[in-house]
């Protein structure tokens, strides 16, 4: 199908709305396939706030999915943001016409992705979401078109660039998480709200994408094992740079015969590991197949100009007349992910321990972690500042998870250990 101009429908006017605005206003014949978008059509929170784009002339929808329904409206842009309420039922309006939808919302596709899946394909309307995921990196485009010709074994990365920048601040400035938190949401790098960011659910939503696209399957958000950064203390960054490594919020989906295992959590990354050298704000994902081995990306996951190109770059596709499964497979019986026992989950673990400075401590824990099976890879333990006892950090040699669990609980459980035991994995790299 190919269209002289392809009237867009924009609903959402924020950081990345604006970004795409100025870009098509500048650049609207933009697509290698020909033909131009025009924008003709927007719908926002307030019609009064200033832009750097004037929207004066063009028509003004206060209901996204009036916008989305309209005839002037031929790919609808959604970047309203939120798994539910006006961004969910745009997008489903958009679909049952069979409109082109082009979005930008993680959280949409990653909980309701199935379901507009197979609305999308029922109807023969394109349903993309590049900008969802790493911003203008193209981590969707690689699983969705660059992968199809091998088997897709893992992927892992850094996909929010707020902890990111949290964690990699903390480390060159050796302020608090309070204190660098607070920093980022005056520079606006996190909201004055950040449970999304660092409770580990923006990423979460992110990694469940990916999984989906990598594997083939349903998103499964509820399926998601997610563990945030609200508990990283500066002491555990320090120490973590004795031992060789550097700590960073981890997003994992990784595939064996035991199933599936979709994972966010702080991990210990070697100091030389291209993860551990990802630093600031920036987004980095590893992608490993069967037949390529392992392909590494980096680059900017969120901003007006990278974001707004990823939007663009669907917008593009649609253009071109390209269709495929949104996930892979068709979406009529497209399989549920298997999730992975813990009990069958091998991994390495840091284990940071407040203890009293006596006598038969170190015995104590050693002999605690025999009995569990898990054994000790290297061993640190810092002097004393204060009355409050003295840190000790170990590294684990791979254990089922389920043995290191209990160990820790063990551990918590001895009359010297003066605080619960702090447990970060080992990054799988």
């Amino acid at each position: 199908m190919s269209k002289k101009t392809w009237r867009i429908g924009v609903a959402g006017l924020g950081t990345v709305g604006g970004g795409l605005m100025k870009f098509l206003a500048v650049q609207p014949d933009f697509a290698p396939a020909g033909g131009r978008a025009v924008v003709t059509g927007v719908c926002a929170r307030s019609r009064s706030r200033h832009r750097e784009t004037d929207i004066s002339a063009l028509n003004w929808f206060d209901d996204p999915v009036a916008l989305a329904t309209s005839a002037d409206t031929d790919i609808f842009v959604e970047l309203i943001g939120g798994s539910d309420g006006p961004a969910k039922a745009a997008v489903e309006a958009a679909l049952a016409l069979g409109k082109p939808v082009v979005t930008a919302n993680k959280a949409l596709i990653a909980e309701h992705g199935a379901a507009l899946a197979l609305l999308a394909e029922a109807k023969g309307a394109p349903l993309l979401f590049e900008a969802a995921v790493m911003g203008g990196t193209p981590a969707v485009k690689m699983l969705r078109e660059a992968m199809v010709g091998d088997e897709v074994v893992s992927v892992a990365g850094i996909l929010n660039g707020t902890c990111n920048y949290i964690l990699s601040e903390m480390e060159a400035s050796g302020r608090s998480f309070a204190e660098v938190l607070a920093e980022a949401q005056r520079l606006g790098y996190a909201e004055a709200d950040p449970t999304m960011d660092i409770g580990g659910f923006d990423a979460a939503h992110k990694i469940v994408i990916l999984s989906a696209l990598a594997f083939g399957c349903a998103p499964d958000y509820a399926g998601a094992e997610i563990e945030g950064l609200d508990q990283i203390e500066l002491l555990d960054i320090k120490l973590a740079g004795d031992l060789g490594y550097r700590i960073k919020l981890v997003a994992s989906a990784e595939r064996s015969d035991a199933g599936v295992s979709v994972r966010v959590h702080p991990a210990l990354a070697p100091l030389d590991h291209p993860l551990a050298q990802t630093s600031g704000a920036l987004n980095a994902l590893f992608i490993e197949g069967r037949r390529i081995g392992r392909i590494f990306i980096q680059g900017p996951g969120a901003g007006a100009g990278p974001t707004a190109a990823a939007v663009a770059a669907d917008i593009a596709d649609v253009m071109t007349g390209a269709t495929r499964p949104v996930f892979q497979r068709p979406a009529v019986g497209l399989p549920r992910l298997t999730a992975v026992d813990p009990a069958h989950r091998q991994g390495r673990a840091y284990l940071r321990l407040q203890v009293r400075d006596e006598a038969g401590v170190i015995a104590a824990v050693s002999e605690t972690l025999a009995e569990e099976r898990v054994s000790i890879d290297s061993f640190l333990q810092k002097p004393a500042h204060d009355a409050e006892g003295v840190p000790i950090v170990l590294t684990t040699h791979a254990a089922p998870e389920a043995m290191l669990l209990n160990a820790v609980r063990r551990i918590a459980a001895l009359p010297s250990v003066l605080q619960p035991p702090r447990m970060i994995r080992i990054a799988r790299v």
